[in-house]
């Protein structure tokens, strides 16, 4: 795993739900078939209502019209992100239209589990309300050793509260990659 995640902030609100970062409509797409899995991409975070959308200034997409990928790494959001039904399909999506990591105030269980049990993307939380100090597109860079988010764009530098042994488990690439690596999978013995 990188211990350095550089990249361009997209700011959400609260509440963000699993419908909002890829509606339903959009689970048609198979996860094996390589040019169908661009499409959860595509339409990840497509469900945001257009005030949302890259906060403060609301109204900007997270993936343009026309690309299948985000120019945007990390999310900022607020509190409950992933809140709403258990879709594993939105924590994938986010990881294929390139977010490597999420701050938010909070999550919903399932959603952070499923971000963390399929090592899609980082889920860390911050005591603050960054989505109210940070603007989409400012460049961050998140040190994952020392657990802090830097805005290099306003030069401010923000603790995180530290992913303990979450980070094994996204760095292997979920848990059952963390698993065989680990030795703790049992073996299935004729």
């Amino acid at each position: 795993m990188e211990t350095i995640i550089q990249g361009k902030a997209y700011v959400l609100g609260k509440n963000i739900d699993t419908d909002q970062i890829i509606p339903a409509e959009h689970l048609v797409y198979s996860l094996s078939d390589p040019e169908e899995v661009k499409m959860y991409g595509k339409y990840a975070l497509s469900g945001v209502p257009p005030e949302q959308g890259g906060l403060p200034e609301g109204d900007v997409p997270f993936v343009q019209e026309g690309s299948y990928d985000s120019p945007y790494t990390i999310i900022i959001a607020g509190p409950n992100f992933g809140c709403g039904s258990s879709r594993e399909h939105a924590p994938f999506a986010l990881q294929v239209a390139g977010a490597k990591a999420i701050v938010a105030e909070s999550y919903a269980r399932i959603f952070y589990r499923n971000c963390v049990d399929g090592g899609f993307v980082i889920p860390y939380e911050t005591l603050q309300q960054l989505n109210k100090m940070i603007l989409t597109g400012d460049e961050l860079s998140i040190d994952i050793k020392a657990n802090t988010l830097t805005n290099l764009t306003q030069n401010v530098t923000y603790q995180l509260k530290p992913l303990g042994d979450v980070a094994n488990i996204v760095q292997a690439g979920g848990i059952f990659e963390y698993a065989r690596k680990n030795d703790l999978m049992a073996s299935s013995q004729a």
